[in-house]
C-alpha cells in the first residue's frame, strides 16, 4: 500500500462568501434553543402582534373618516 496525502482546500466559487443576515442567525438560533412546541408558540404571539396593530390601524383609520364625515356634515347643515 502507498501513502497518499490529502490537502483539503476550500472549494472557488463565483459567488464571494457573504456572511449570513441577522434574521437568518436568529431564526437559526431560535430554532436550535427552541424546539417544537415552544417555537411555534413564539410564531403563533407574534402573528397575534401583528393581527392587532393591523386591527389598530383600521381602527384610527375608521375613526378618522368618522370625525372627517362628521364634520363636513356640521358645514352643510340647513340653517334654522
Amino acid at each position: 500500500m502507498s501513502s497518499e496525502s490529502v490537502t483539503v482546500t476550500a472549494s472557488t466559487s463565483p459567488l464571494p462568501h457573504l456572511p449570513p443576515r441577522p434574521s437568518v442567525a436568529l431564526r437559526a438560533v431560535e430554532s436550535f434553543l427552541m424546539r417544537g412546541g415552544q417555537q411555534t408558540a413564539r410564531r403563533n404571539a407574534w402573528a397575534a402582534v401583528v393581527e392587532d396593530r393591523q386591527r389598530a390601524r383600521d381602527r384610527r383609520e375608521a375613526q378618522y373618516a368618522m370625525d372627517a364625515m362628521q364634520s363636513g356634515l356640521r358645514g352643510t347643515a340647513l340653517p334654522d
